[in-house]
């Protein structure tokens, strides 16, 4: 049966999945308008005037252009969904959109003979409303850490994300239970990155809608329940030459690796404190970048080390990669991906040192002196302050960023409570 309708979507400054639905006969490779004054809100919805908001310039319009080949079967009924690109009236690439400043990147590796595979993992809580409507914990009592089945999970909204993700074509690497309850983790396969990153801003609003219909509401902020562990977002890549060879491990060099490999990790190391402010970008995000948190607080690496911001994983050649913990859903996906790999080819292009892998154990003790700031506040000025990795990611995307948490700063700040941790619960 034909599709009756196209639900065009774009990724946001918040992470959000703005779009619109089009009739059928916009099911080609086409373009549509919106304001380009979504760029110029806030959570809270007040209206900032950021860099590239054009708040202040008349509210224009941007465009949001689509290919037909890109479209697939959405989880609603007689829809299919597409992700667009962002660009300037002019038809120059939105300096904000995520998604081409992630292809701008991946065709920077590939001027090195090299294509990023990228790899996502997500972390989310789930809740319910109770009978007097509050937003409480769903409940789970017989849940552990990696529980499946009916324990984990009693009203199996699980079981609804994976059959409408396997319908949809989502390659599942693995749900399961995680450390806290209740929380689950949500990861699909390997990729190219752009493909890795679209899979899974579709897969996370499919999930959210999916389990709502099931009378859950799932989220990914990054910590919702102050006394539990956090919600991350691991990006995972690794980098493949042009025979198809995954170049992250050599058992000649230092560690084990390649030397890109070596410089890569470097160029993260080096940017630490700055990716936050693009990684991390609310306030409830330094609730979860503590010390002892296993998250991504501390300037540090090693190879098969949870506690490390930066591990490397050494299985095989084959599926060696790198992953860089620090992350969460506030972040735009495409952003986050970007980040990560512009700050590991600062490192390929400048040739930093690399620090020695940590040796502590990241809960009790660590070698690393160095971690993230308090506050989003404090990250937002680190990132500022970094030139090159500023440069990289593009001077507007930046600005806009900054300008749109600053305020986002000052809303939370008035919030108490249940008031601060709803301020994101529902978007992210």
């Amino acid at each position: 049966m034909a599709k009756q309708r196209l639900r065009m979507l774009f990724c946001d400054h918040l992470n959000l999945a703005r779009g619109k639905y089009l009739p059928a006969e916009k099911m080609t490779d086409a373009s549509t308008r919106l304001c380009q004054g979504v760029y110029a809100v806030t959570y809270g919805k007040d209206l900032i005037p950021a860099p590239g908001s054009s708040l202040l310039e008349g509210l224009h319009d941007m465009t949001l252009s689509y290919q037909a080949d890109e479209m697939r079967d959405g989880w609603e009924p007689d829809t299919q969904v597409v992700i667009a690109d962002q660009f300037n009236n002019d038809g120059s690439p939105l300096p904000m959109c995520g998604r081409g400043l992630l292809k701008r990147t991946v065709e920077q590796w590939r001027a090195k003979g090299l294509t990023p595979k990228v790899g996502i993992e997500l972390e989310a809580y789930a809740f319910r409303y109770n009978d007097s409507g509050e937003l409480v914990p769903y409940e789970t009592p017989g849940a552990f850490v990696y529980s499946t089945g009916p324990i984990g999970d009693p009203l199996g909204f699980t079981d609804a994300v994976w059959h409408k993700a396997s319908e949809m074509g989502f390659a599942i690497e693995c749900m399961t239970s995680e450390f806290d309850s209740p929380q689950f983790e949500f990861t699909l396969k390997y990729d190219d990155a752009v493909k890795a990153v679209d899979d899974i801003f579709l897969f996370k609003q499919m999930a959210r809608e999916v389990a709502y219909q099931q009378g859950v509401i799932l989220t990914f902020m990054p910590k919702p329940i102050p006394d539990l562990g956090g919600n991350g977002v691991h990006i995972n890549f690794s980098l493949v030459d042009g025979k198809g060879n995954n170049i992250i491990l050599d058992e000649t060099g230092e560690h084990g690796l390649s030397e890109i490999a070596r410089n890569s990790i470097a160029g993260m190391m080096h940017h630490h404190e700055a990716m936050a402010g693009i990684a991390a970008p609310t306030v409830n995000s330094y609730e979860r970048l503590q010390p002892a948190s296993l998250s991504g607080y501390w300037k540090n690496w090693g190879v098969d080390h949870r506690g490390v911001t930066v591990r490397v994983a050494n299985d095989s050649v084959a599926s060696a990669r790198i992953e860089h913990r620090m992350g969460d859903a506030g972040a735009n996906p495409y952003t986050l991906t970007a980040a990560v790999l512009q700050a590991a080819l600062l490192g390929v292009d400048n040739n930093y040192a690399l620090q020695a892998p940590e040796s502590q154990d990241c809960l009790e003790s660590q070698d690393a002196e160095t971690g993230l700031a308090e506050s989003l506040s404090a990250a937002l000025d680190t990132l500022e302050s970094d030139t090159a990795f500023v440069n990289a990611m593009g001077e507007m995307l930046v600005g806009n960023i900054v300008g749109i948490k600053r305020a986002e700063i000052e809303e939370v700040a008035k919030l108490e409570g249940s008031a601060a941790r709803d301020y994101y619960i529902h978007y992210i």
